[in-house]
């Protein structure tokens, strides 16, 4: 007979600040963001040996350039970590960070090992949407059930919105709606446990003077909500992915830079190095769809998930849904009929950006800090992924 899963519990979940693309984080390195945000989640454990770490697995959706050669070691190197401890990348595009936390916390709830770092980083400055180089396979064009595949994320977007009849002023409403929750979080300090405050540097020659001036900028608060966003701005934004489409930059998610890293104890590590248990992993689904409908993949991997975790939908408390578009968020919510109430009750990426495999960790540290300070119990983070799929990871938060 086989042996029952362990519990496994975050004990230390942290990100960097979100910034835009080609903003404050444009000449800062993803592998350094990682090094960053690595150094701080174990910092808040000072009774945990660096060296009980048995592997870092870290998401990116696009990791070459400056976040390839396997980023998750590099980062673990650069932040410090004994060179016993190894790494690894993983990528399911949009996904990752989740899909990271998911795979660590399954090494801890087999019993193969007892403290893991699951991590996501992207630049989404110095490495392009799809990559530096996109070489298709040719037969996704010869055949008309794979064309899907070569659909620009915006083109699927648009292809939701006129399959489940969202309108354009309904997705400009829950845009507008994404950055008054982002700002009013922001006001309230909602996130300041959850992120790691650091000083972003730059650097520029001053030829008259022969020298290089060093200017620093903090990066505390996520880059992307906008106090002066109204609907009749949305509104006047032309349609970016088809003609006489409704899928706008307004409504869509914002490219970003950011990282994130969570520790995954066993219940056996948390007694032996004092930690405190901030949340439960329960559960991880994930499922596939249509890739031309690629973002109504939640629809999917949510019952899954929940049913792995044993709960019903009612029971979640608080679900992190990645607005990808506002599209496919308002179709998802519709088919599954999701409490609006619940979820992204702090904003989504639509205002506070989505910076692809790095996602996933970000929201996970949003949702678990969000739990505990609200005194709630269960919730869920889930998104859409590129391809056609869907995911969705819940927690039990511990207090």
């Amino acid at each position: 007979m086989a042996e029952s899963l362990q519990d496994a519990y975050v004990v230390a979940a942290t990100r960097t600040a979100v910034g835009k693309a080609r903003g404050m984080y444009r000449n800062t390195r993803p592998d350094d963001l990682l090094a960053l945000v690595l150094r701080s989640a174990l910092a808040q454990l000072p009774d945990l040996d660096p060296a009980q770490v048995s592997d870092v697995i870290c998401g990116c959706a696009q990791p070459e350039g400056e976040q390839g050669l396997n980023v998750a070691r590099i980062g673990a190197l650069l932040a410090g970590l004994p060179q016993s401890v190894p790494g690894m990348t993983v990528n399911r595009f949009c996904a990752s960070g989740l899909q990271a936390v998911a795979l660590a916390a399954d090494r801890i709830r087999t019993g193969q090992a007892d403290v893991m770092i699951a991590a996501g980083t992207e630049s989404m400055s110095m490495v392009p949407m799809m990559g530096f180089h996109v070489a298709m396979n040719p037969d996704i064009f010869n055949r008309d059930e794979n064309l899907g595949i070569a659909f620009g994320m915006g083109l699927t977007a648009e292809k939701v919105a006129e399959r489940w009849k969202v309108s354009r002023d309904e997705q400009d409403q829950f845009a507008l709606a994404s950055h008054q929750k982002a700002v009013a979080a922001q006001d309230a300090g909602a996130f300041a446990a959850e992120i790691t405050p650091h000083a972003v540097l730059a650097r520029r020659p001053d030829l008259g003077r022969g020298m290089v001036l060093e200017t620093s900028r903090d990066a505390s608060h996520d880059e992307g909500p906008r106090r002066d966003t109204t609907l009749e701005a949305l509104a006047k934004l032309r349609p970016v992915f088809a003609a006489t489409g409704s899928v706008t930059a307004g409504n869509s998610s914002q490219m970003s830079d950011g990282a994130a890293a969570v520790v995954l104890a066993s219940e056996r590590a948390v007694s032996q190095f004092k930690l405190k248990p901030l949340a439960r992993f329960a559960a991880f689904a994930v499922a596939g769809v249509p890739p031309e409908i690629m973002g109504i993949g939640p629809k999917e991997a949510i019952p899954r998930a929940l049913a792995a975790a044993g709960l019903r939908q009612e029971q979640l408390d608080w679900i992190e849904l990645n607005e990808a578009f506002a599209a496919q968020a308002i179709a998802v919510m519709r088919d599954l009929a999701l409490d609006p109430t619940k979820v992204n009750p702090l904003g989504g990426a639509i205002a506070l950006g989505h910076p692809l495999g790095a996602t996933g960790a970000i929201r996970t540290a949003t949702l678990v800090h969000g739990l505990r300070r609200s005194a709630m119990r269960y919730g869920m983070v889930s998104m859409c992924i590129g391809t056609g799929m869907g995911a969705a990871g819940i927690f039990e938060a511990i207090h």
